[in-house]
């Protein structure tokens, strides 16, 4: 099954739902360290503790999990990516926890790595890992 569903020939509909899937993890990965780190440390530096983890974690999934066959489709991996985070930190954040304050220099950057990561580690592979 994983080699099917990782494999670099599969069908748009395995892509995207290897796509969602993935963005979905990384952004659940970052909403639980959030609620851990909320005991932990103040609230107002709770993305910068979460960062170095998350960029860790998303690179580990660029590197292991996403095979694609064009430098495009990490392009469109970075959108959707990005799209989801802002999508579900709003539902999941702003709007149901009533975090008001949420939007704030860690989190931009949050979100531009998030479309960054992508595009970088697609670029990479493309260009020295043929």
């Amino acid at each position: 099954m994983n080699d099917l569903f990782y494999n670099a020939n599969m069908s748009k509909t395995k892509l995207f739902l290897n796509t969602i899937f993935w963005g979905f993890v990384l952004w659940l990965f970052g909403y639980i360290l959030g609620i851990v780190f909320f005991a932990f440390v103040p609230k107002e530096v709770i993305g910068w503790y979460i960062m170095p983890l998350a960029i860790i974690f998303t690179l580990w999934v660029l590197f292991k999990k996403i095979k694609r066959e064009s430098f495009k489709c990490y392009v469109g991996l970075g959108v959707i990516w990005t799209i989801m985070a802002v999508v579900l930190d709003y539902i999941f954040l702003v709007k149901l926890l009533q975090a008001t304050d949420y939007y704030k220099p860690d989190i931009y950057l949050y979100y531009i790595l998030t479309f960054s990561l992508p595009i970088a580690v697609g670029w990479y592979k493309k260009s020295f890992h043929r």
